[in-house]
């Protein structure tokens, strides 16, 4: 069949219609005209397979990595970079629009990244041993099929180096086929940190961690649960730069942080500018990782508190605050919806930043609370709206929000969005 492509969907498929139903085909994208092939029937949409392009849309770019299409990993590498913003941007105010029933919402123009390639400073590599040697690469999509990959565009400069080093040591070891995974984080400054996922039997040879260590690496292994974690040779912890002055934040190997650096740095100033603080405040940060928005924060209010489960994180969050001299800062080990269910006192202001899956719970206990103002940031528009919509319906308004491209060449974005409580305006 042939159909034309009017819109791109939350996903990164493109959007056509055949015969009164929708038919979501990837790797296309508006104005494409595409004869495709049906690959699955729901009641309500079908999902397609483009076999020819009668017509490219404006704004294609021809993609120039060689397993894009194959690679899981992104899904906009054929839209110049202009337009994915500019389709992030449209797809940010549909889904508030769409989920939240409103028109009118304020949503400011959303912020390009300085860099569309080379922007990805953590990255997991998939590893499967084969005859012919070892594949070092990601998943393909929607599978577990590793495809190899000599070089990742959109992964730092630094992190591509980790990778080929490993092409030149995995061999070394006795049971290379029982490595299926290899983590690598770079920061600001420090070395990188390479995390080696091995199965039961696998050791790692002595010239493989002297190599590690002639480069500068820190090498860790891990056998299972993140528990297990364990150094094999010490290196410098990667640590992320944020605002002015500068705060250097050491991260906690295997922990998190924002894979695009550059852009967190705009992240952190757009929270700061949302908090509109005056310095007498106190100041809630749940999902506070290792302070990257706590302690930007604290420099400007009388007392911000940071909230986090994962224990690690919340000790170096201390020892980041002691070694930048706040001392109006505390973190707590905690379940951020425990936390805030346990107050009965409202902070004036409340961040949240929390995984894919949202903050449902923290957002009830908010409620109960009532703190003046709510900044709210988001990987995930659907569980932001799902998130926002009791707070709007129960006397909160939505002030600002803004989309923010941390993930060039996917359809992946970052959000930041203002609430203020209508009773204390």
């Amino acid at each position: 069949m042939e159909i034309v492509i009017d819109s791109l969907a939350y996903g990164g498929d493109g959007v056509g219609r055949y015969e009164g139903q929708a038919v979501f085909v990837p790797f296309t994208l508006p104005g494409d005209v595409v004869r495709c092939r049906v690959v699955q029937r729901k009641k309500r949409y079908l999902r397609a397979e483009a076999v020819a392009w009668l017509q490219r849309g404006p704004g294609y770019s021809a993609p120039p990595c060689p397993v894009f299409g194959r690679c899981g990993g992104c899904q906009w590498q054929h839209i110049a970079y202009p337009e994915q913003v500019t389709f992030k941007d449209r797809l940010f105010r549909q889904i508030l629009q769409r989920e939240l029933r409103r028109d009118d919402l304020p949503v400011e123009p959303a912020v390009a990244a300085p860099s569309a390639w080379r922007y990805r400073h953590r990255v997991q590599y998939k590893c499967h041993f084969v005859p012919q040697g070892c594949q070092i690469g990601f998943y393909g999509r929607g599978s577990h099929f590793v495809h190899d990959v000599a070089s990742c565009r959109i992964a730092a400069s630094a992190a591509d180096a980790v990778h080929a080093w490993l092409r030149t040591v995995i061999e070394r070891f006795p049971r290379p086929d029982r490595i299926p995974q290899v983590d690598v984080a770079v920061g600001d400054r420090g070395a990188p940190t390479v995390i080696l996922h091995l199965l039961a039997g696998q050791q790692v040879p002595p010239a493989v961690v002297a190599s590690a260590r002639d480069r500068g690496f820190g090498l860790w292994l891990q056998r299972g649960r993140k528990a297990t974690l364990r150094p094999v040779a010490a290196g410098e912890v990667p640590a992320i730069v944020v605002d002015e002055p500068p705060l250097v934040l050491e991260t906690v190997v295997g922990g998190f942080f924002q894979v695009n650096l550059e852009q967190n740095r705009h992240l952190v100033r757009t929270v700061i500018d949302y908090c509109d603080l005056r310095g007498d405040e106190s100041v809630l940060d749940l999902f506070c990782g290792v302070g990257n928005l706590t302690l930007p924060l604290a420099r400007r209010c009388r007392e911000a508190t940071g909230v986090e489960d994962f224990a690690p994180s919340v000790e170096k969050a201390v020892e980041n605050a002691r070694r930048n001299g706040i001392s109006n800062a505390r973190f707590i080990a905690r379940d951020a919806g425990r936390h805030v269910a346990s107050l009965d006192r409202a902070p004036d202001v409340v961040v949240l930043d929390p995984p894919r899956a949202g903050a449902i719970d923290c957002i009830r206990a908010l409620l109960r609370l009532r703190p003046r103002r709510i900044v709210y940031v988001s990987c995930d528009p659907t569980t932001l709206a799902r998130d926002l919509a009791p707070l709007l319906g129960q006397g909160y308004r939505l002030r600002r929000a803004v989309c923010l491209d941390l993930f060039p060449q996917t359809y992946h974005f970052e959000s930041v969005c203002q609430l203020t409580d209508q009773a204390a305006e």
